[in-house]
């Protein structure tokens, strides 16, 4: 943890080492860690409050090869508006689709606060030329996303060429419009160094989200090396998974990647967001990841720029318990449109 930054990605030899030194995972520890914020009991007034932030930090998504126009229009609707019968609840963060259908939901939330984010580089699977994946990346982006997910070659991952997964990482972020990093200000990483500056530059262009897939990844050790290896290579988020594969988010994960997070941060100044995505769907479940990052990260990461929930079927849930607390009355499913 010692190595400065701006070595760290000079060579596959130099990644292995620095993301083999950082601190193993206590396995246990993290478990049960996890399952004692998970019982944390918020009510009336803090509840009603971290519902309408849950909301808040919604990235309505679908993904489907049935996908059509007005399904992405009918989504971003709701995004708008998730209660039609109340006005006062907030917007959703971002609906997130698949690139051919971006500047459908550019325009339904033009005038909006409504990001659009999009996936890329061959998701779910990753399995692609990196030349296929920039260029997907660029069609996403000249569509009109302000986001994007894309995923990693868990296998490169997997395999140990972490320096093939830095540069992908790297060539995607410059694709996105993004600049600087660990080694030089062309297009490689995100971050320089502690000493060296980076963090705190002004930057533009679509804000990348890596996806881990780390139902994959097989170890809490590898979550906290990807979680790393992508911050390094100028990930703006990291998001466990992409709700194609189980496990896909759970809490001990989540919990490991908010510690790598806030020690990059430590480290940096950095600050980069976390997105669970995929298995969140009720309130309660929804409740239990703000008590996560609050209790581990701290709570000025509470907020939509860094924090998201990718769990589309969530967002009933959340309108059903507003509604419950508003009135007294629980409205079932039936009552709100489906996602």
């Amino acid at each position: 943890m010692t190595t400065p930054l701006a070595e760290v990605a000079t060579s596959n030899a130099s990644l292995r080492a620095f993301l083999h030194g950082l601190p193993g995972v206590d396995r246990v520890g993290a478990d049960a860690r996890a399952a004692m914020l998970g019982t944390r009991s918020i009510k009336t007034t803090a509840k009603r409050q971290a519902i309408d932030l849950a909301v808040r930090m919604v990235d309505l998504t679908t993904l489907e090869g049935a996908d059509t126009p007005g399904k992405v229009r009918a989504m971003c609707a709701k995004a708008v508006r998730p209660d039609p019968a109340d006005a006062s609840v907030p917007p959703v963060a971002a609906v997130c689709v698949y690139p051919d259908l971006v500047a459908t939901a550019v325009q339904a939330l033009r005038g909006t606060d409504v990001k659009v984010a999009s996936v890329a580089t061959a998701f779910p699977s990753g399995r692609s030329s990196l030349e296929v994946k920039v260029a997907e990346t660029r069609f996403a982006v000249a569509a009109g996303a302000a986001e994007v997910d894309m995923v990693i070659d868990r296998g490169a991952f997997l395999a140990g060429d972490y320096l093939k997964v830095f540069e992908e990482i790297a060539a995607v972020r410059a694709a996105c419009g993004r600049v600087g990093g660990v080694r030089d200000d062309n297009g490689a990483g995100g971050v320089r160094d502690e000493n060296g500056g980076g963090g705190a530059r002004e930057e533009h262009g679509a804000h990348l989200k890596v996806i881990l897939e780390t139902g994959e990844l097989a170890t809490y050790d590898n979550v906290r090396r990807a979680s790393w290896l992508a911050m390094l290579a100028g990930a703006d988020f990291i998001k466990t998974s992409t709700g194609k594969v189980s496990p896909a988010a759970t809490l001990p994960v989540t919990l490991i990647m908010l510690e790598a997070v806030r020690d990059f941060a430590r480290r940096t100044g950095r600050k980069i967001g976390v997105k669970p995505a995929g298995g969140i769907r009720t309130t309660k479940d929804a409740i239990k990841y703000l008590v996560l990052v609050n209790e581990t990260a701290g709570p000025d990461r509470l907020t939509p720029d860094l924090f998201r929930l990718g769990a589309s079927s969530l967002l009933n849930d959340l309108l059903m318990q507003r509604q419950k607390m508003a009135t007294g009355r629980y409205a079932g499913p039936d009552y709100f449109t489906l996602d």
